[in-house]
């Protein structure tokens, strides 16, 4: 299993702790569920499970039949 060193200052690595503690894991499996986290490359199930959640909402199709007038632009 790979080893990381990570240099923090004093400030980040109480806050560190303090976080881990209050999940109930230690330091290293903090930072590892938050490595896996913000690594994902796949939608969570929750957000999975909402396709088609809202009946009203328009398909595909309807939203690319309308052409609304496009903003105005800034000109550089």
């Amino acid at each position: 299993m790979p080893q990381v060193t990570l240099y923090i200052d004093g400030e980040t690595g109480a806050r560190m702790k303090a976080a881990a503690k209050a999940a109930g894991v230690s330091v290293s499996r903090w930072v590892a569920d938050l490595i896996r986290a913000r690594t994902q490359t796949e939608w969570p199930a929750s957000v999975r499970k909402l396709a088609g959640a809202w009946p009203d909402f328009p398909s595909l199709r309807q939203l690319r039949s309308t052409k609304a007038p496009d903003t105005p632009r800034e000109s550089l």
